[in-house]
């Protein structure tokens, strides 16, 4: 699985699309505009039952405030009514156990279980290339910061295909090699495409490590974000995957695209193997 390490890397504090006057000057509905989620932000604040549909704030003490039916009405319009991933069984039973009367489910921006998956584009020695960076909310001091927490490049990968061969007899360093004082150490490095046949059993390559390596070196150079989404964990029993859709509907902007019944187990298995996070 992908590996990750510890370059700090901050982001925008919204990663959603702010909203203007743009919406009147081209004869789009005032009401379709309130309507959709264009800041993350504000689809955890409405996933909580804490702002409704006019961008109005609900605070403790205000009728509104997480009331579970006004919820199960927002919950509703938080998907993506276009995604091929998400039966309507799986919207009902997902909404009938985040808001469950004894313990209502509620997304936190600052706690762990969840995190960002951005797609970028690089120069990699001139050769343009996409490389995915995984952020986590981190704290700092009195505040918080994103970070980088992992990085997935195909071409890193392809350096380290030959550490899961278990038929491999031909490259190794012979158990009597210290009597020679490791002289017979010139034949592992001869042929650096074999070089990850040497390396101890388990042995997982740090991709972060060699990205932050390729960046100092001058070999890599960041041009663009195309693409971003978030993975959430912090339903009990369920993953979402939230993605950015731009429409002239209501049903636009940051919107759950896929739903998956996990086990906490596997939860945190996922969240360890992209994150990097215990």
């Amino acid at each position: 699985m992908r590996r990750l390490t510890w370059i700090v890397f901050f982001l925008l504090p919204l990663l959603g699309r702010t909203q203007g006057s743009i919406g009147n000057s081209l004869g789009v509905d005032e009401s379709l505009l309130y309507a959709q989620t264009k800041q993350v932000n504000q689809f955890f604040l409405r996933f909580n039952g804490e702002e409704d549909v006019q961008g109005k704030r609900y605070y403790p003490g205000n009728p509104g405030y997480r009331d579970l039916k006004t919820r199960k009405k927002y919950l509703n319009m938080l998907f993506d009514n276009s995604s091929p991933n998400i039966s309507q069984e799986a919207r009902f039973v997902f909404s009938d156990e985040a808001l469950n009367k004894k313990s209502p489910a509620l997304l936190d921006f600052y706690a762990p279980g969840w995190f960002a998956e951005v797609t970028a584009s690089f120069l990699y020695k001139k050769e343009k290339v996409n490389i995915i960076l995984y952020l986590k909310i981190e704290k700092q001091r009195s505040g918080y910061k994103w970070v980088i927490s992992n990085v997935f490049f195909d071409r890193f990968n392809s350096w380290f295909t030959n550490l899961n061969d278990t038929t491999n007899v031909k490259y190794f360093i012979h158990p009597m090699s210290h009597e020679l004082d490791f002289m017979n150490l010139h034949k592992a490095f001869r042929e650096p495409d074999k070089l990850d046949f040497y390396f101890e059993k388990g042995y997982q390559p740090d991709m972060t490590a060699l990205f932050v390596m390729e960046m100092k070196n001058g070999n890599l150079s960041f041009v663009d974000v195309n693409n971003v989404k978030f993975h959430i964990f912090q339903v009990p029993n369920w993953y979402m995957e939230v993605s950015w859709f731009n429409r002239n509907t209501a049903n636009s902007g940051w919107l759950i695209s896929n739903l998956l019944r996990v086990s906490e187990k596997e939860k945190r298995e996922l969240i360890k193997n992209y994150t990097h996070t215990n």
